[in-house]
């Protein structure tokens, strides 16, 4: 985001940096905070000791990849999805296993069918973003409890990448997969929500004992890879950063109202608000612009928007991040305007 973190957070680093504080990361009691923050949060009850620190969800997907699966397991994503999915599966030795999102006008939904059937035919993990990056959708208490039984079924594990859970709107609810079923593991971190990402520290978390078994496994180098100042942000994040979380997320709804509004007045640009994160998937295929409408907006407007194909099943798309001031969007928006009409 183009936001400055909250006011505690900026206080301890600068604390910190005052005191040359710079040493190697440790835990400390980050689990116990989020655990306590997920309480608040989401009414999800969990054990310290199934929280474990990473260097970041990428790496957090890599590790767990690299501890419960064999070389060659089919690992299902849903695309149009978050892209570094597509390099981290495959670094950890796996095979990508592509089940699109179904797609009806705007809407983006899980295709049940689509999933059952790449369990069915031997995919042994399924990678849930969850909200999801970039369509914006939070997926319902219902769409994971069909996703947790069909996992059931076909002994798939679940790896849930939940990075934006905080960034939920008005109208929808985040429920954290765990609570549809404990059996999985579930990557958070600070860093989208508060404006962190270049803190290295996420949370994994095992979902059952066996899996806080299996974690005990993991080389002590996946936490060495979190940053100490990362740790320290995160905590207070957690702890201390909850009102600034709930104003910013406020604010950032207002963008994306705003955005909405904004786009209104450009012909033949689709757009679905998302229910979370500061993404806006935005549809430019009816207006011949070619498999990038992204490189034909930063070349005529200046504008940089991310472009569709990355993220797999989205010729024709770009993204763009609402994470930034009113004006800054509004002048965004603008340039596309004037872009899309030479």
């Amino acid at each position: 985001m183009d936001l400055p973190t909250a006011e505690p957070i900026r206080a301890v680093l600068a604390e910190m940096v005052q005191r040359g504080d710079f040493g190697y990361a440790v835990p400390g009691d980050l689990p116990e905070v989020y655990c306590d923050f997920a309480a608040w949060r989401y009414a999800q009850r969990l054990d310290p000791a199934d929280v474990h620190l990473v260097g970041d969800v990428s790496q957090g997907i890599y590790v767990t990849l690299r501890l419960l699966a064999r070389a060659g397991d089919g690992v299902v994503v849903c695309p149009p999805v978050y892209h570094p999915f597509f390099s981290t599966i495959p670094a950890a030795g796996c095979q990508v296993v592509e089940v699109p999102l179904a797609r009806d006008g705007d809407r983006y939904d899980l295709d049940l069918s689509g999933l059952a059937a790449a369990f069915a035919a031997g995919a042994r993990f399924f990678l849930l973003c969850h909200p999801h990056n970039p369509v914006g959708r939070v997926w319902s208490a219902a769409d994971l409890a069909a996703v947790a039984d069909l996992a059931d079924r076909h002994a798939v594990t679940v790896i849930a990448d939940e990075i934006h859970a905080p960034l939920v709107y008005d109208g929808a609810r985040f429920a954290p997969y765990a609570t549809a079923a404990p059996g999985a593991v579930s990557l958070v971190s600070a860093s989208k929500a508060w404006n962190l990402p270049g803190l290295k520290a996420a949370l994994a978390v095992t979902g059952s004992p066996e899996l806080r078994r299996r974690w005990a496994d993991v080389p002590e180098l996946a936490g060495i890879a979190a940053g100490l100042l990362g740790v320290v942000a995160s905590r207070t994040a957690f702890a201390d950063g909850r009102d600034w979380l709930d104003e910013t997320v406020a604010y950032l709804q207002g963008n994306r109202e705003h955005l909405r509004s904004l786009l209104a007045d450009v012909p033949g640009v689709r757009f679905a608000p998302p229910e979370a994160t500061y993404l806006a998937w935005l549809d430019f295929s009816a207006l011949g612009l070619g498999a990038d409408p992204a490189e034909v907006i930063l070349r005529r407007g200046r504008v940089a928007l991310d472009p569709g194909e990355r993220f797999g099943q989205g010729v024709g798309f770009a993204r763009l991040n609402f994470g930034t001031s009113r004006e800054l969007l509004t002048e965004a928006v603008r340039r596309m305007r004037a872009a899309l009409a030479t």
